[in-house]
């Protein structure tokens, strides 16, 4: 996939709108379209990469993306009462092919 189809791509550059509730230079977080839970909003790397492996394979730093996800869960007042996922390759539920988060929370979290 190029970067110019990629969905998130498009919102991380702002050429698509979004529900945003944190950025920085690196990474965005906005809120899901199609949320799973009371809170679920997604952080993405402004930089486009399939999937967590590919990310590290990149030399991305996932303490810096781990940061930025713990920032956001105080944000939304959530920290210490999360779940963070993401799903590498559509054979584990990867939907869109670029690398992203979920941070999920509320009363009734879907099951695994």
């Amino acid at each position: 996939m190029t970067t110019d189809a990629c969905v998130f791509c498009q919102i991380a550059t702002e050429q698509l709108p979004s529900d945003v509730v944190a950025s920085d230079d690196e990474f965005l977080a906005f809120r899901d379209v199609q949320p799973r839970a009371a809170t679920h909003v997604l952080v993405v790397p402004r930089t486009h990469h399939d999937h967590l492996d590919a990310w590290v394979e990149a030399g991305g730093s996932s303490d810096r993306m781990l940061a930025f996800v713990r920032g956001v869960a105080s944000k939304l007042d959530v920290a210490g009462k999360y779940r963070l996922v993401t799903n590498v390759g559509e054979g584990a539920g990867q939907v869109v092919g670029h690398l992203h988060w979920h941070v999920m929370s509320g009363p009734r979290l879907p099951g695994f």
